[in-house]
């Protein structure tokens, strides 16, 4: 099945990354998962792309469970490519981390665990699923169809459990040693860029916070109200005796700063994730946070609360303390468009719906579904490099500006632009093909219905 040029061009930059045979075979699949609704398993894409028949269908399962290609290489790549595309040059390059849960079942999947579902769990009950833990980092960009932030992905960690760990002989490691690993992975990749990385509790580790600093990283995380915090240390006078104090006095805790009516707190409007201007109160100062066996790592804290007391007050960290609070509020509010992408990632390209139960199937599959999203943006870029995009409506639903729901339906048009779509009377072989197999949702049906019959005339005259 051919692709659009602009989509080959993308495209291009992976080629050799994989043998001839396995590009080969990628292609087709990358074709039928777009193309594809529901499952998004070897076999559907197979169909989508009319290979049901093919004998050699087992060759493409070894895609993801034998053929040799490194995953991160593709991710090195895609990370490359999205900063080129989408970030300015002498811009920050804005990352963002998180944990989801695949929910998955079955004996044979090895490094499946129990997790807090956050899905379903609330402040007064806690739920877990069994599934599979993914550690995602993404990169926050600004895209020409849309107001709203969009998270990309680029690389994909499986984290499991103690208890998994110890069952397979595996050395432990907490989320917060797998963000070292990704963070040094990146600052490799973008050896010259300036980095911020955000992320939530999870990851407002002191010890994570010191190494981004070694790394020239600034880490933005949500920081604890009991956290140790103190002043920088007394000039060290002359003669005196001992070792030199790396701390000062401590400060008191940001629950004490919260609950104190002395405190001085500043007014600031945002615009609320798109959702109009709200107004926040914060207040904000600098210190050193310091844990005894690790060294003091220089910080600026934000102390956030609601005016009008409907959210509960958070603390934000920042590592780089020339920062400013209005700033690193800002920043911090780009973390939510990954939880987007998790959302959009399974409503319209089939993530949990994966069926491999081998540890090299699943550890691809799920990375290559989350960098498909990635993927679907940058042939949108290239499509329509000016932004000007279809935007399906409804009559109780009116969008201004497009989702990633139009830019699939936009790369389906062109998948489907180029094939041919034989009809005759008599041959009961040809069938008309459902409008919703053309789109990403029923939001489109009534477009891509009248330009298929537009299609099929076309073919008859012919």
């Amino acid at each position: 099945m051919p692709l659009p040029d602009p989509i080959i061009e993308v495209l291009a930059v992976f080629r050799p990354l994989f043998t001839a045979p396995t590009w080969r075979k990628l292609m087709i699949l990358l074709t039928g998962t777009l193309l594809a609704h529901g499952r998004r398993t070897v076999a559907a894409a197979l169909r989508a792309t009319g290979l049901s028949q093919a004998s050699n269908w087992s060759l493409f399962h070894q895609v993801l469970n034998r053929a040799r290609w490194s995953p991160l290489a593709v991710s090195r790549q895609l990370l490359l490519l999205i900063v080129e595309t989408f970030v300015p040059a002498g811009a920050w390059v804005d990352l963002v981390i998180d944990e989801t849960l695949e929910r998955r079942w079955g004996s044979k999947i090895r490094k499946r665990g129990n997790y807090r579902d956050s899905a379903l769990s609330s402040k007064e009950r806690s739920v877990s699923s069994p599934g599979l833990r993914w550690i995602v980092l993404a990169v926050v960009v600004t895209l020409p169809w849309t107001r709203q932030r969009w998270a990309l992905p680029f690389l994909c960690v499986l984290a499991t459990t103690p208890e998994v760990s110890a069952r397979l002989g595996k050395r432990h490691k907490t989320i917060a040693m797998w963000a070292h690993q990704m963070l040094s992975l990146v600052r490799r990749w973008l050896p010259d860029r300036s980095i911020k990385l955000l992320g939530d509790s999870a990851y407002s580790v002191l010890e994570l916070g010191v190494y981004a600093q070694h790394q020239h990283v600034t880490l933005i995380t949500t920081g604890r109200l009991d956290a140790v915090l103190h002043d920088p240390p007394p000039e060290r006078k002359e003669h005196t005796m001992g070792r030199p104090r790396v701390v000062g006095e401590r400060l008191p805790s940001l629950e004490q700063v919260l609950q104190n009516a002395e405190t001085a707190w500043q007014k600031l409007t945002l615009d609320w994730y798109s959702q109009g201007e709200r107004p926040v109160d914060f207040c904000t100062g600098s210190a050193l946070w310091y844990r005894t066996g690790s060294a003091p790592l220089p910080l600026r804290w934000v102390l956030t609360r609601d005016p009008q007391g409907k959210r509960p007050p958070k603390a934000i960290f920042c590592t780089d303390p020339t920062q400013t609070a209005e700033e690193i509020i800002k920043d911090f509010m780009k973390r939510w468009s990954l939880e987007v992408t998790f959302e959009e990632g399974r409503a319209h390209l089939g993530i949990e719906t994966q069926r491999q139960w081998s540890d090299q199937a699943i550890e691809r599959s799920t990375p290559v579904l989350f960098g498909l999203y990635s993927l679907v943006t940058l042939f949108g870029q290239a499509l329509h490099p000016d932004g000007q995009l279809l935007i399906a409506q409804a009559a109780w639903y009116r969008k201004h500006t497009a989702t990633f729901c139009d830019v699939l339906a936009l790369i389906r048009r062109h998948l489907w632009d180029l094939q041919t779509f034989p009809t005759s009377p008599t041959d009961p072989g040809a069938v008309l093909v459902p409008a919703r197999r053309l789109s990403a949702s029923h939001g489109w049906s009534v477009i891509e219905l009248e330009m298929y019959k537009v299609k099929l005339r076309r073919c008859a005259e012919t």
